[in-house]
């Protein structure tokens, strides 16, 4: 979704940066979710499998498999042994995301961000007011429910739910039986709470903030002296809290595993205050 208008929105962006500059990580978060989304789709439509499977469990070329960590965890508490490719294909995301930044998966990869953004956007298009934010440790206590509930019951129960093979199960097989599941996200974050799912909700998102506290990559506010307190950055952060402690305190990074890194700051903002660092490399280059 354009988050711009003709006079509201990100303007001051746009005129200084151009149009493509204030929305290039916009686009390109939008082509690594359709990217993802139409590798899966390519096999079950033209007999193509360089994807096969879906987020929750995949192999990758027939050989590389690549599996949700949160699914091998439910596994494991139904106190079966998971497969050894499961196992595998756990540690390889775990690692990646671990290296990439944890919540980069619910920005750049997670198909339901399309949702979310969506009623974001039609948000901020009809000037809603702003609505009351539920706690964001919730996450993290549904986290706990998903990975305790098999023990309990034997099953992998989130998987009945999880929107994310919902979404994929539509697109790539027409299976439109969850679809309701994405509809009360949809109502939820443009009526209720804003970013109410991705922000206090998910517990896939719960668990990658997790893998995030140790990723070398972070978005930094690098130029906080030339912040204007034009609070673009805050309209369209679905994780706002991150971003004060940058712009007004002493660490300019942003260490909390709650940001996205979905690079929507940089875009909007026209003072050109945030970037993309390594803080590892950050860190030996000012012990030099």
């Amino acid at each position: 979704m354009d988050d711009s208008s003709k006079t509201g929105f990100a303007q001051a962006a746009i005129d200084e940066l151009g149009w493509w500059r204030a929305h290039k990580f916009l686009f390109l978060r939008r082509a690594s979710q359709l990217s993802v989304l139409t590798l899966f789709a390519i096999g079950p439509w033209f007999g193509l499998w360089l994807l096969k499977g879906n987020l929750s469990s995949s192999e990758l070329l027939g050989t590389v498999p690549l599996s949700d960590p949160l699914v091998t965890l439910q596994v494991l508490m139904t106190g079966h042994i998971p497969d050894l490719t499961l196992i595998l294909g756990a540690l390889f995301i775990t690692v990646f995301y671990v290296i990439a930044g944890g919540r980069v998966f619910c920005s750049w990869v997670c198909p339901v961000n399309l949702v979310t953004d969506s009623a974001s956007w039609l948000r901020r298009k009809l000037n809603l007011p702003r609505t009351s934010e539920m706690p964001r440790n919730l996450r993290y206590y549904l986290l706990g429910l998903v990975i305790v509930l098999p023990l309990l019951t034997g099953i992998t129960v989130w998987e009945w739910v999880n929107p994310v093979p919902i979404l994929y199960r539509a697109v790539l097989f027409g299976a439109g039986s969850g679809l309701w599941i994405l509809l009360a996200i949809f109502l939820l974050d443009l009526f209720i709470s804003e970013s109410g799912w991705c922000g206090h909700l998910c517990p896939t998102g719960a668990l990658f903030a997790l893998f995030g506290k140790l990723s070398p990559v972070k978005v930094s506010a690098v130029n906080a002296k030339a912040c204007d307190n034009c609070m673009d950055c805050f309209v369209v952060c679905p994780e706002r809290q991150v971003l004060k402690p940058a712009l007004k305190g002493k660490q300019k990074m942003i260490t909390d595993s709650g940001c996205t890194q979905c690079g929507r700051c940089i875009d909007v903002c026209a003072q050109r205050v945030f970037q993309y660092q390594n803080r590892i490399a950050l860190k030996a280059e000012n012990n030099q």
